[in-house]
């Protein structure tokens, strides 16, 4: 049997096949041919020349196109493509650093796989687009660059979060969705029908976690959370999504220092991952960059003061009564303060919720936080170390005229090995518009589900 020949008979070079590449990784085959993968964006036409703009998912890239430089059906089929037609397109890397990105492609070969009918355009076009408009076609409008580059930013709020927690010894341990009793409080419930029972999508991880906390020592849940506020402000979503870690003999103190740790790494690993998208969205970077523990501390009893001060020169409308809550108003004054975010603690005991510690020093006031993310975008964190006492925990369920029932296997956490433990939880969302700059939630997440939103 004759061998099978590996080298070429003749002496004639054999020209190399263009490189699958992504738009991201072009850098790595300057001055070679690449095939991408993906959409036309926009197109441009100058004389003889094209500038079409492809987009793949990781990216934008500009190709230019002469006339004289490509074949005349290549030509062609490139000035008749519509927006948001999928191709691939084969040309040669051009480093280009007038170009986004630093490089342009010299298109040789373009395939349309499917080309969008003139007389059914994509319908988001390049001209401005009313908000309602936008919303109504989500599942299109997550194409544009903007878009595309926040929801690139949030994947990496949340893979730094995750990572986070993994690096520092907890162990992720998820809690269920549907379950038999409220966490915040019954106004804000969903009810859900459970083979004639009646349940609920839950509020929090919280009250699951602990029981694991209490197993495992450290631990954090991520997971969609469900609130039914009837809230039209920028700052709700009834669907959101929430990663709340539990540590076992932990104390205000400590959640403190965790919670300012946990957010630098956040707002670093988003600094230096997705300078390009913070870019696209045009973020002031440096703003970032401050964000670096520790984090200024204030007690609720100061910050009071300061909002009263604050309405006596002019910049809040009502004084604050001591006491309450804090609204959107206060929060966003409050955080427009500070160049990082600033812990509130300390608030009123019977303004927060039945499982948060009393103050030992004072029980008029709870061992919580809450944190604020500044530039005036308000809470992003909330907190507290927990009841631990059980005599003390059943009084505070019969005083939120919660079902008693509901609550024995929570209680059994205080019966048997009871010790201090802490935790909180962090919404992804309002850390994205905050370190997106956005001025309203509903951008923060592929599919906002507001109070009047459930499409698409």
């Amino acid at each position: 049997m004759s061998e099978i020949a590996t080298t070429p008979s003749h002496s004639s070079p054999v020209a190399a096949s263009p490189v699958l590449s992504t738009i991201a990784a072009i850098g790595q085959h300057q001055g070679q041919s690449v095939t991408l993968r993906g959409w036309l964006y926009n197109l441009r036409e100058s004389g003889k020349l094209l500038f079409p703009i492809f987009r793949d998912g990781t990216g934008t890239i500009q190709g230019v196109a002469h006339k004289s430089g490509v074949a005349q059906e290549v030509f062609a089929s490139l000035k008749s493509l519509t927006q948001e037609s999928s191709v691939i397109v084969t040309g040669k890397v051009r480093a280009d650093k007038r170009a986004q990105g630093g490089f342009e492609l010299d298109i040789e070969q373009v395939q349309v796989v499917q080309r969008v009918p003139e007389d059914d355009p994509y319908p988001i076009t390049p001209k401005e687009h009313g908000v309602e408009f936008l919303m109504e076609r989500r599942h299109l409008w997550v194409r544009s660059s903007r878009q595309a580059a926040i929801l690139r930013i949030r994947a990496e709020i949340m893979r730094a979060a995750a990572e986070y927690f993994d690096s520092n010894g907890f162990t992720r341990t998820d809690p269920p969705i549907l379950t038999p009793a409220a966490c915040e409080g019954t106004s804000t419930l969903f009810p859900v029908d459970y083979f004639g029972d009646e349940a609920f999508l839950t509020q929090s991880g919280q009250l699951y976690i602990e029981s694991t906390a209490l197993a495992l020592g450290k631990v954090y849940s991520f997971g969609p959370t469900f609130r039914a506020e009837k809230s039209k402000t920028r700052r709700h979503l009834t669907e959101f999504w929430m990663i709340e870690p539990e540590v076992a003999y932990c104390d205000l103190d400590g959640l403190l220092e965790l919670a300012e740790n946990f957010l630098s790494h956040i707002v670093q690993s988003v600094v230096k991952n997705r300078a390009p998208e913070l870019q696209v969205i045009g973020r002031d970077i440096a703003k970032l960059e401050a964000i670096q523990a520790p984090f200024p501390r204030l007690r609720y009893d100061e910050a009071v003061k300061m909002l009263n001060q604050a309405h006596l020169d002019g910049h809040l409308e009502h004084p604050f009564e001591y006491g309450n809550d804090f609204g959107s108003p206060d929060e966003t004054w409050l955080s427009s303060q500070y160049d990082r975010p600033v812990m509130v603690h300390r608030y009123p005991a019977n303004v927060k919720a039945f499982y948060m510690q009393p103050d030992p020093l004072d029980p008029q006031f709870a061992l919580c936080v809450d944190v604020l993310a500044p530039e005036g975008y308000g809470e992003i964190i909330g907190g507290s170390q927990r009841v631990d006492s059980y005599d003390l925990l059943k009084a505070r369920i019969d005083e939120h005229k919660l079902p008693l029932e509901a609550f024995q296997w929570y209680l059994d956490l205080r019966r048997y090995g009871s010790v201090p433990h802490s935790g909180f939880g962090m919404g992804i969302e309002r850390v994205v518009a905050w370190l997106c700059g956005l001025d309203h939630v509903r951008e923060t997440i592929p599919f906002a589900r507001t109070l009047n939103r459930i499409f698409p």
